[in-house]
């Protein structure tokens, strides 16, 4: 008799990927058989990087973990999971703030439906990112290399050019 595969879902709107997800992903994927990355789709939140792109670049740097499929959902995650057979969120803890609200979500979760919710306390190294933060330090010309992956780096590069600031000698030029 074979055993059914262990699954979790890591879930999350990943705009952009960071390396606190990637932390989280990867550790979960060394506790299951198959981690799916379900990336959100909220159609009343305009992101900097559209659905398709956040799904390629995910599948892009999840790649070498050999056990991740990343689709996008929509509507509750209860309903995607029940669908899909995934029994188990994996969420990434950063501070008690996101404690607070994540259990309020695991217990709704398991309320409605009996879905369970493993918690995985962030690697200190990333306890303070969050994708919102990266994309205000790189709207301003901030460093966020070692922060996100490369790919991701490139695009925020790409998409938000470097901004001269007002003490810049050359933005008087």
């Amino acid at each position: 008799m074979t055993q059914p595969l262990r699954r979790c879902i890591c879930p999350g709107s990943f705009d952009p990927v960071t390396n606190g997800h990637l932390d989280v992903v990867g550790r979960a994927s060394r506790l299951y058989d198959l981690v799916t990355v379900g990336v959100l789709v909220n159609a009343s939140k305009k992101g900097l990087f559209a659905l398709d792109e956040r799904i390629a670049m995910l599948r892009e740097v999840t790649a070498p973990l050999g056990n991740v499929e990343v689709v996008s959902f929509q509507g509750l995650l209860v309903d995607f999971c029940r669908e899909q057979g995934i029994p188990v969120v994996v969420k990434g803890l950063r501070a008690v703030s996101d404690f607070d609200y994540e259990l309020q979500m695991a217990q709704m979760n398991h309320r409605l439906t009996g879905l369970e919710t493993v918690f995985v306390a962030t690697n200190p190294e990333y306890s303070y990112l969050s994708s919102s933060l990266i994309k205000e330090v790189a709207a301003y010309g901030g460093d966020v290399s070692g922060l996100v992956p490369e790919l991701v780096l490139e695009r925020l590069r790409e998409r938000m050019p470097p901004r001269a600031s007002a003490t810049d000698p050359r933005a008087a030029e």
